[in-house]
């Protein structure tokens, strides 16, 4: 997948709750290969990768490998997981044609939820979306 990769910069929005949630689970996993976890919007990442899209890594997940490879969407989650001891061969499965499938599915499933979490607050402080006003 990615012979001769060493390290990992996974780019992320810390403004995410879903995103800080995953930066904090790959955190804790025993890694193959060194991550490191930057925000996306951090002056870090604009001084680490100068040419890259820094508004496109605010729309999905970037991983950068440290031999100038870039992967997003699900491309960027299966690499997370090829980095993890326990999740290598998972990754490597999910590499295939048939796996990148699932793994898109999964990271637009992602995205949807990273969507519902990032919504407006409810009108009135009450419990329904503003388009319905309780009337659902």
């Amino acid at each position: 997948m990615a012979e001769g990769v060493s390290r990992l910069t996974v780019l992320y929005d810390s403004g995410c709750a879903l995103c800080s949630l995953f930066r904090q689970w790959l955190a804790g996993q025993p890694a193959l290969v060194q991550l490191d976890l930057v925000p996306a919007e951090s002056a870090q990442a604009r001084a680490l990768f100068p040419g890259l899209d820094h508004a496109r890594t605010m729309q999905e997940i970037t991983v950068v490998g440290d031999d100038g490879s870039i992967w997003t969407g699900e491309h960027a989650w299966v690499m997370c997981l090829w980095a993890l001891a326990a999740h290598r061969a998972t990754a490597e499965r999910l590499a295939t044609p048939t796996g990148l499938r699932m793994a898109r599915a999964m990271a637009l499933s992602a995205a949807g939820l990273r969507h519902l979490l990032a919504r407006p607050p409810l009108v009135n402080g009450g419990d329904y979306p503003d388009r319905c006003a309780g009337a659902c």
